[in-house]
Order: C-alpha cells, then structure tokens, then sequence
C-alpha cells in the first residue's frame, strides 16, 4: 500500500521566526493523522528554524533544492549532505519554477535526484507539461518524457525513496486546478512511465502526487482518485487552517 504524502512547498516565504510560529501553531492541528506523510518544504534558511520547531510532531521537513555536486565553486547553492546534516528528510527536486527561472533541465533534474537519493533524501520530482503542449496533445509524452529522464541510473531499490509530483505547469500559481480526471490521468502517466521502467510492482508501490493548485476546497476530490497519492501543496500551504484540511482529507 503506497503511503500518502501531503507536502507543503512554501517557496520563498517565511522568515525563520514565522517558519517557528507556523510549525507551532500547526503541529497540534495535525497531531495523531496518520494516513498520510505530513512534511514541509521550507526555504534554506528557514530549515534550522523548522527542523526545531518540528522536533516531536509528525511533520517532516524538506528543502525546495539540491545541487548535485557535493561540493565546489556553486555560489548560492546546497549539498545534499548539507542538507541531511542539518535534519531535512525530503527535498523539491525540477519544481516548474526552477526550471523556468533557474534554467534546470531535464539532465540537472536526473543529476539532483541522484545526488538526494545517493544521501539518503527523499526526493520529491516533479514534471509536468505546459498548457501549449496539453493543447498540441503532448502530456502523455512529455510526461513519460520527464519522468524517465528524471529517474535515469536510479535503482528500484532507490524508487522507495522518490515520489512524483505531477504539476500541470498551467495550473500552478494561477488558481486554475486541473479536474479531478486530468490529474489523475496525468498521474497514471507518470505511474505507467515508472511501470516501464521498473516494472508494475514498483509502479504501484510508488507515491504519485498532484501539485497543481490543490487546496482546501478541491482536497478530497482529488484524493479520491486511484492514481492521486497525496499533494505538494504551494499557496494552501501557508496557511494553517486550510493544509489542516488538506491532511484532513487524506485522513478520511
């Protein structure tokens, strides 16, 4: 039985005293709900201040990003062992985001995922399609594309370790959420493309989320459907009141 995750993806929000507040405020609201995974993916600089404050609850922390270097001449950047001593347990690898601004590709993306994997992160990948390509009729391929690109030289074993976030890239941050049908068939997409690679069992025993703009509202619907796992959660995640109810629904 694949575990559900519900992760919140915070971008670059929060500072280390608010992350602290947050966490606080959160951690009595979700205690006890065990269906799903609860983990938050923080900026860098708020992570010291999150793994504290997440100290005996059930909410995990995570990174928003890894290099694939151990180490070296990256300014700004972070090691996958950085990460791990500093307590982070998951980490965002490929978000939209990144690729679109930070110029990640497909191959960065595989190299990240690797470096993660290798240092004993759970990596969140994500892939998806834009609303040019949905509308030429790629998402199927593009999304076994980016799938398979990203999961090059990963070992079934390894396969425990990573969950998939599928981020319909027209869908994020617009307030527009794919239907219920198109995330699911968008992730069993992604779930066939894992099949093909590592065979039916590991495709099944992989977690598959949505995280196109699920919230509070369309929570439960989503998750009602056979190939959704859970959900990185971006703007609901801010909110403590409505990523309560997002852990709710998984827990129903």
């Amino acid at each position: 039985m694949r575990k559900t995750v519900i992760a919140g993806n915070w971008k670059m929000n929060m500072t280390p005293a608010k992350t602290a507040e947050f966490i606080k405020a959160l951690a009595p609201m979700v205690a006890g709900k065990d269906k799903c995974d609860i983990v938050l993916c923080v900026p860098a600089i708020d992570i010291p201040a999150a793994v504290e404050a997440a100290k005996g609850t059930n909410i995990k922390i995570g990174a928003e990003n890894v290099h694939f270097k151990a180490s070296g001449a990256y300014t700004g950047e972070i090691s996958a062992e950085m990460l791990t001593e500093a307590g982070v347990e998951y980490v965002v690898i490929g978000h939209s985001e990144r690729r679109q601004y930070f110029a990640e590709t497909d191959q960065t993306v595989n190299l990240r995922t690797l470096a993660a994997l290798n240092a004993g992160l759970k990596a969140i990948v994500c892939v998806g399609e834009t609303l040019e390509q949905r509308e030429l009729g790629y998402t199927e391929t593009l999304l076994k594309f980016q799938t398979k690109m990203a999961l090059t030289n990963v070992t079934a074993e390894q396969m425990k370790n990573v969950i998939i976030a599928y981020e319909p890239v027209w869908a994020i941050g617009t307030g527009v959420t794919a239907t219920a049908d198109q995330a699911d068939e968008g992730n069993g997409y992604v779930r066939a493309a894992v099949a093909e690679m590592f065979g039916a069992e590991v495709a099944e025993a992989t977690t598959v989320q949505y995280g196109g703009s699920m919230n509070d509202g369309n929570a439960a619907e989503l998750l009602a459907k056979v190939n959704v796992d859970g959900g990185l959660i971006g703007g609901a995640s801010l909110k403590t009141d409505k990523f309560t109810a997002i852990v709710d629904a998984a827990n129903a």
